[in-house]
């Protein structure tokens, strides 16, 4: 019998996926806003006005309660106030929008009971946890904003001014504004009723990210990433319970962890196994990220608020210990990890390129290799540009600065360049895995059902009739592959069987979760390659770190042994797009630009480096030549018959 399930039940998905999007766009807006109003060139001009000084100071002491009868010369300018500053007022009205549904939304997983781990329903709790950290890091970036109430007040005193009463959305957003001020101290309030959900999600993490924050020496000792380690299995698939996982990026899986605990940090009083995981994590960086280039010294961030609260004095001094390790220890480990990366890309990619073949059987390898590569090479951008703000003792700056960075990006370029040369080999692969084992196997388990609803039944057959159909002679053909409604119905499923409710419960049916989620990894490797590479590998982040990439561009071409390396800069500027969201198009411009002038800057130290090389070639090949011509030869000549003169006239004397 089908249970009748509640339309917002039904949209779980879809929300998720929906408001995560318009999370990362809110978070592009409230960044350029930030950037905008620290900036004195590109602040609006009203903020630095001194006609306007006494009324600025005035609403930024009052707000929000401001009077617009005291602030009289602002009439005269009221239109221009409203035109100029309407697109940074109405992102703070979207913001309050986003509030809403985010709100709306963790409030009906709740009531459905929603069961979240990340081994099971890889999409459901990885969306879940992005929009907790998405709507965490837009509240802390927005307590950021230089001159927010200036602009609020300003532009709400304008308004009011023009049509005789305030905005209707001002005095909800001056709520925020006022809430907000102290980000995580609202934050935790608002997470109360969140948290069984939101630990359930954590604690999923620990037999992910534990095994995954070792040592680069365990890394060789469990033989990760190598092909050559096992040649039995060498032809043999990658096989894992927990596919997804394999390729979850570190840096990600370090800012749930720290952002949701500090949400919920009652748990850390109360169960040693999330202290744990959260000081193993506090262990491995001392900045995590916002957005872009903005980030939070975490240790500094998390004591001071952690002051604030009663009983949590030994909490305090175990962050500290962590930030001293961190600072000690972090450092070299990450570099070992590099060291170890660098030797298993090149590995990677001198056997992928001999055997293409490979690259079927293999994929999973080449993704879990880019995707630690990028975790380690974002840890030393962000790491580098934000040094301990109290300094300890160790040499942990000397592990900041990586002359052989190149090295790991150039193998990191090449193992892209050879999925997308090989694309096809890994599509036939992969077309008859689906078709010949998975959708086989998706029947077995789908009649060893005891109970199956009718709309999970019907998602089921879907899904399983969409893989049976593929054929080789669809690839052949260059037919184009579309799994994204395979994908969005998997994910479908996933809410609709973790809810409390639910007759089919997927944690209670592992192998059908374990399979469904190895055959979406399959279904991407037949059409959507390019976005598997833009998140396992996209190096974007390089566009807001233009100083450190130059340094690194200019500390290769001055080192001999990684001049080799050097055209990975050039083609890393390719990735500078991926950074765009359409939420914020005024900015694509700007970045194809800075994306442009990046590129043709590097070809042209390239160039001249080339040239100089080549002319150094040039004039020593010159010189020897010229060494040849008679002139410079002549006396080598004359010697050689002098020396044989002397030679005879020893002889000479011998004989007598």
């Amino acid at each position: 019998m089908s249970r009748q399930m509640n339309q917002n039940e039904r949209k779980i998905a879809e929300k998720l996926i929906i408001l995560n999007d318009r999370g990362t766009g809110m978070l592009t807006r409230i960044y350029n806003i930030k950037k905008a109003c620290g900036d004195a060139k590109s602040k609006p001009g009203f903020l630095s006005d001194k006609n306007l000084e006494s009324s600025i100071k005035n609403i930024v002491r009052r707000f929000p309660n401001i009077d617009v009868k005291s602030l009289t010369p602002i009439q005269n300018l009221r239109n221009e106030i409203i035109k100029s500053l309407s697109l940074y007022y109405y992102t703070f009205v979207d913001l309050l929008d986003f509030k809403d549904h985010v709100s709306e939304l963790l409030t009906s997983m709740d009531a459905f009971q929603v069961d979240l781990d990340i081994s099971t329903n890889f999409e459901l709790t990885k969306y879940y946890l992005d929009l907790v950290t998405t709507y965490v890091s837009l509240m802390v970036l927005l307590s950021r904003v230089e001159d927010r109430k200036a602009v609020l007040g300003l532009f709400n005193a304008a308004y009011e001014i023009v049509h005789g009463s305030p905005d209707q959305s001002f005095p909800r957003l001056g709520s925020m504004i006022m809430d907000y001020d102290i980000p995580f101290k609202k934050l935790c309030e608002e997470f109360v009723p969140h948290a069984r959900l939101l630990a359930q999600a954590l604690n999923s993490l620990i037999p992910i990210y534990v095994p995954r924050n070792v040592s680069a020496d365990k890394w060789r000792s469990e033989q990760r990433l190598t092909l050559v380690g096992t040649p039995a299995l060498l032809l043999k698939p990658v096989l894992s319970e927990r596919m997804s996982c394999e390729f979850l990026s570190m840096d990600t899986m370090e800012k749930w962890i720290i952002f949701g605990l500090l949400l919920i940090n009652n748990v850390l009083l109360q169960q040693d196994h999330y202290s744990k995981l959260f000081l193993n994590a506090l262990e491995s960086v001392w900045v995590i990220p916002l957005f872009r280039d903005e980030v939070v010294h975490i240790h500094q961030y998390i004591w001071s608020f952690f002051d604030t609260l009663k009983g949590y004095g030994k909490r305090i001094s175990e962050v500290k210990e962590a930030y001293n390790h961190a600072v000690q220890k972090a450092g070299y480990n990450h570099r070992e990890r590099r060291k170890f990366l660098r030797t298993a890309l090149k590995e990677l990619g001198l056997i992928f390129m001999d055997q293409p073949g490979l690259l079927g059987p293999k994929a999973l390898m080449i993704f879990m290799g880019l995707c630690y590569a990028r975790d380690e090479v974002l840890w030393l951008l962000r790491h580098n540009d934000n040094p301990p703000i109290h300094k300890t003792k160790g040499k942990s700056t000397e592990d900041l600065v990586d002359r052989h960075l190149p090295e790991l990006l150039f193998h990191m370029e090449d193992l892209r360049v050879l999925v997308r040369k090989y694309s096809q080999v890994m599509q036939r692969y992969y077309v008859q895995y689906l078709s010949h084992w998975d959708a086989i196997t998706l029947k077995e388990i789908m009649q060893k059902l005891q109970t199956c609803p009718e709309d999970e039944g019907i998602i089921l057959s879907s899904l399983c009739n969409t893989i049976s159909n593929l054929s080789v002679k669809q690839v052949e053909d260059n037919e184009t592959f579309n799994f994204f409604a395979f994908r969005l119905d998997w994910f479908r499923l996933q809410a609709y069987t973790s809810t409390a409710k639910s007759t089919i419960r997927l944690i209670d049916n592992r192998n059908l979760a374990q399979l469904l989620d190895s055959v979406q990894f399959h279904t991407k490797m037949v059409d959507n390659l390019d976005e598997m590479l833009r998140e396992t590998s996209d190096l974007s982040i390089f566009c807001f770190y233009n100083r450190i990439f130059e340094e690194q561009f200019h500390m290769c071409l001055e080192f001999p042994a990684q001049n080799r390396y050097i055209v990975a800069f050039p083609s890393i500027c390719s990735h500078f797009q991926n950074c765009t969201h359409e939420l914020c198009p005024e900015e694509r411009h700007h970045i194809r630009e800075r994306s442009l002038s990046v590129v043709n800057m590097f070809l042209d130290e390239m160039a001249k480096e080339a040239k100089n090389i080549i002319t150094a070639i040039c004039d020593q090949q010159c010189k020897m030549s010229d060494q040849l011509l008679p002139k410079n030869c002549a006396h080598l000549i004359s010697q050689q018959i002098n020396r044989k003169k002397k030679e005879k006239n020893k002889k000479k004397c011998d004989r007598i």
